[in-house]
């Protein structure tokens, strides 16, 4: 054991090469200037990159004034399946010990920072508390979603029982590791009539395909296209967080798509697809060949159908302009939301500090009922109602007034009249798929893009990933599902990367998502769809609660509020193709999923 880093591996040498960005703060995202202009005119004549616009690389092996090195603990110090952080006078260090081995990584979360000491250890990864993104504690590489970046690795010694940690200072600071990944090098990429990738959609989906495809070696070129001014953004934060800046919520900054010749269409619709020739034509008439596909076109939000509904300050939200409007327009007056599901229910949360009034317009009994059941769902209403959010239950809008062409009242079935400035519609979505109805490409009746574990549609060499898609959920039978969340889309994405490369991987990722308001959070994992009963653990006043959602003897989804790591445990559970029974949560022993049970 004590021989943990005798000789390092060439592979392990290999994981040093990094490609840092500029560090971010725990919730920013970098900073890339003003919203990126059009990346490329409708002819879609491509920019030539010089080289002097590539990112920095640094020295692949760090120079010693750079490294640190120091004892961190005594061998005994740890048992096997613990993990420790760790001070190296530059930063701290995530320690790990498993079947006898040390194993030092970053200690936070490239996501969204959080402490990985927190979180679950199992099956030689270790997975994030808060939103369960996983890393491989032999390699600091991400394996399940969400985020981009992996962790650093860094060196482990063990000398006269004490263990030494050795890193690099900049390492050390910049708490993620982006992974090595091509160039392109196509001689096509000056000609703008073809590429060898073409990605529609440049949500999560679109961008984990692009960089999963660079990451693997793929060196010809991508055209990512996107009906928004931005390059990919981080939509989830839109609603929770109203009026944050297009460039604190990029992805990457426009650097990165720069110096891994990823090309970014903005305001770019697709308008056909010709799958027999291969070719896609854009609104503005621009066409181009591709010989891989990936569709990712996302949703769109529903909008109501009532009288009145032309109105002005009647919004849905799919952009950060859409976010920032409502914001200006809210501050001080009054605010109708319709529909208390995850984004109406975060707008309306965020929008209690800063509006006059925020009043609640839902066709259930209870917020979230479908997702979360009533119980849940009823101990959050009570939270939003202490934070003064006023609810209409069991009615929807009949009318929407103006005055001077300005939103002025909202009239409800139930024939009450609410005073309105902004009204927020959070009512669903549909599959963004129109442009396919001719395409040959199968739609299902909803309009959904069928494809099977391997994201491929019906259509040899055309895949398709996120929002817009049913496909096999393994662990529930393979059953057809659509789950429009950001970790799903994410894995999505990289398993249609992978399938391009011809590598037959699968989609097996199990679902984590979350949501925040009034600063908590409520976690969820698994497919809860046709529960037919909630088992709650913990306490549903206080907001410190465990809900299991069953069908039959079997657990199939639960959610939790200020119980970290519980999720991310169960959902580590469920990835390891055990099944959880009902007569589990019954008892209260809480054991086996702490570790100790079976």
């Amino acid at each position: 054991m004590g021989g943990c880093f005798s000789k390092p591996k060439p592979v392990e040498l290999k994981i040093e090469v990094v490609l840092p960005e500029k560090e971010r703060g725990k919730e920013e995202l970098s900073a890339s200037g003003k919203g990126s202009p059009r990346a490329y005119q409708g002819n879609g004549t491509a920019r030539h990159f010089h080289t002097e616009e590539r990112l920095p690389t640094p020295h692949p092996y760090p120079s010693p004034q750079d490294c640190v090195e120091a004892a961190v603990c005594h061998v005994k110090d740890l048992e096997n399946g613990q993990m420790r952080e760790v001070e190296l006078g530059w930063g701290k260090v995530l320690l790990v010990k498993d079947n006898g081995e040390f194993h030092a990584l970053g200690h936070k979360c490239p996501h969204y920072g959080a402490p990985l000491v927190k979180g679950v250890l199992s099956r030689g990864r270790v997975r994030c508390p808060w939103h369960g993104a996983c890393f491989n504690i032999s390699t600091g590489d991400l394996e399940d979603f969400p985020g981009l970046d992996s962790l650093h690795k860094f060196q482990v010694k063990i000398e006269k029982e004490k263990v030494y940690v050795r890193a690099s200072k900049q390492a050390l600071q910049l708490q993620r590791r982006t992974k090595v990944m091509a160039k392109c090098i196509s001689p096509s990429a000056g000609y703008s009539g073809s590429t060898n990738v073409l990605i529609v959609g440049a949500g999560a989906a679109g961008l984990v395909c692009a960089e999963t495809l660079r990451q693997e070696g793929f060196s010809d070129r991508i055209v990512l296209c996107t009906l928004d001014r931005h390059l990919p953004y981080d939509r989830p934060k839109l609603s929770k967080s109203l009026d944050t800046q297009p460039e604190q919520l990029a992805l990457r900054p426009k650097e990165f798509f720069r110096a891994y010749g990823i090309e970014v269409l903005t305001e770019a619709q697709v308008v056909t697809v010709d799958v027999r020739n291969k070719k896609v034509v854009f609104k503005d008439g621009f066409k181009l060949e591709y010989s891989k596909l990936l569709l990712a076109p996302g949703s769109s939000p529903k909008t109501l159908s009532c009288k009145g509904k032309e109105v002005e300050n009647v919004f849905t939200i799919r952009t950060p302009e859409d976010a920032n409007r409502v914001v200006r327009l809210a501050r001080g007056r009054n605010v109708v939301v319709v529909g208390a599901g995850f984004l109406g229910m975060e707008v309306a949360a965020y929008l209690t500090e800063k509006a006059h009034s925020v009043s609640v317009v839902e066709l259930e009994e209870t917020p979230f009922r479908r997702f979360l059941g009533e119980r849940v769902g009823r101990a959050l209403m009570k939270m939003f109602e202490n934070n003064r959010v006023k609810f209409y239950m069991q009615t929807e809008v009949s009318e929407l007034r103006a005055q001077e062409g300005k939103l002025k009242e909202v009239v409800l079935k139930s024939s009450k009249v609410v005073r309105a400035d902004v009204c927020v519609v959070g009512i669903g979505a549909v599959p963004a798929t129109g442009f396919l109805k001719q395409s040959g490409i199968s739609l299902d009746s909803r309009g959904f893009i069928p494809v099977n574990k391997m994201m491929q549609t019906n259509v040899p060499g055309v895949f398709a990933a996120g929002d817009a898609v049913t496909f096999p959920l393994a662990w529930r039978n393979n059953r057809k599902v659509n789950i429009p969340h950001w970790q799903m889309a994410h894995a999505q994405g990289r398993v249609a990367a992978q399938n391009m490369l011809a590598q037959e991987a699968e989609i097996s990722t199990v679902p984590y998502l979350w949501t925040a308001m009034f600063g908590k959070s409520l976690r969820y994992t698994g497919y809860g769809e046709s529960f037919d009963d909630v088992i709650i653990q913990g306490d549903l006043e206080e907001l410190k609660f465990v809900a299991f959602y069953t069908k039959g003897d079997e657990v199939i989804a639960v959610a939790s509020m200020n119980y970290d790591p519980i999720v991310s445990k169960v959902a580590e559970v469920l990835a390891s193709g055990r099944a959880i029974r009902k007569r589990e949560v019954e008892t209260g022993d809480m054991s086996w999923l702490t570790g100790k049970g079976s």
